[in-house]
């Protein structure tokens, strides 16, 4: 999205975007949690430490939050500032 597209949209359709955003980043979380959670159990239970690569990719795959964490920020800060000018 680029910075302008924040502007043509309505602040309920910003509103809207920022919700799916929250849904999106409370799963993106819960799933690396239980990635990460099953990696460290194979890492303790299992004598071979093949989990370890798994372990790294998961805790790579965190990076993915990053992305709708930036969004959200431009959208509130969108809504912030249309609120402070009405």
């Amino acid at each position: 999205m680029k910075k302008n597209e924040f502007k043509e949209k309505s602040s309920e359709q910003l509103k809207s975007t920022l919700n799916m955003f929250k849904v999106l980043v409370i799963f993106l979380v819960i799933a690396l949690l239980f990635l990460v959670g099953v990696c460290v159990y194979g890492l303790l239970m299992k004598e071979d430490k093949s989990t370890f690569t798994a372990l790294a990719v998961a805790s790579g795959a965190s990076i993915t939050l990053i992305a709708p964490i930036v969004k959200m920020k431009e959208i509130k800060s969108e809504l912030r500032m249309r609120k402070e000018n009405n």
